[in-house]
């Protein structure tokens, strides 16, 4: 970077959809959950459990959207995303999902998924960010349980040693399921990745569930970049939301 190249700042959020209902799918609240993404203002957005489409839903809500949930989401604020569909069932499917005001260059969805009916993925994007700067950002939702999740976290650290330049700013957030605190261990190993929370505060952020936080399942690890105010979300409105308290950051590259 030059002395005449200002850095930039960028905000990020991630957060578990539920698939647009609240906690045990009482209600349908995706309207409500995007007028809270959107007062987040954040330039990227890491999506995970958001639908495709369902078929059913569609037929049993007047105010389903047309779209996708993840084309809902975005609007007219982010003006690209992309979507890795990992489940897949009669009614429908869903996945993780990116929404970015920066271009998406390219995009992968890689399928994490190890055995049994749990399907997982690892969606990958490059993002072009300001003076020509890739940014690579993955998005990840990984299993419930331990041994897939140490098989998971291994297959990330292979993605990012074959796909990710050394030099590249690298932002990895979703839902990891990782009670059990080994994530952090393997992907600063295998990586170099360090996590926001533990950076700037010593530990990860509890965000299970929403309401009284007990388990830090929610995590945004990052490499080549600068971390400021990472915060959990958990007060109102985002605590009737979803399940998960969302995590956000501001990032300087």
């Amino acid at each position: 970077m030059s002395e005449t190249t200002q850095p930039l700042t960028i905000r990020i959020l991630t957060v578990n959809t539920h698939k647009g209902f609240t906690f045990f799918n009482r209600r349908f609240i995706l309207h409500e959950l995007r007028d809270a993404v959107r007062n987040v203002a954040a330039d990227v957005v890491f999506l995970q459990e958001v639908l495709g489409t369902h078929d059913k839903h569609s037929n049993r809500y007047t105010n389903w959207p047309e779209v996708s949930q993840y084309e809902f989401l975005a609007d007219t604020i982010w003006t690209d995303f992309a979507y890795g569909q990992n489940a897949v069932y009669p009614a429908g499917h869903h996945g993780n999902a990116l929404l970015s005001k920066f271009p998406i260059l390219r995009y992968e969805n890689r399928d994490a998924s190890v055995s049994g009916p749990e399907r997982r993925g690892l969606l990958h994007c490059v993002l072009k960010g300001p003076n020509d700067i890739e940014i690579h950002a993955v998005c990840v939702h990984l299993g419930l349980q331990e041994g897939h999740r140490r098989q998971q976290l291994e297959m990330l650290c292979e993605l990012i040693r074959a796909e990710v330049p050394d030099n590249a700013p690298l932002i990895i957030a979703g839902d990891f399921n990782d009670w059990r605190m080994r994530a952090g261990q393997i992907l600063k190993k295998g990586a170099g990745l360090e996590e926001v929370f533990v950076e700037a505060h010593g530990r990860e952020r509890k965000t299970f569930p929403a309401r009284f936080p007990l388990l830090a399942l929610d995590r945004i690890y990052v490499r080549n970049v600068r971390i400021h105010q990472p915060v959990a979300l958990s007060m109102r409105p985002w605590s009737h939301l979803s399940d998960h308290a969302p995590l956000a950051a501001e990032l300087t590259l």
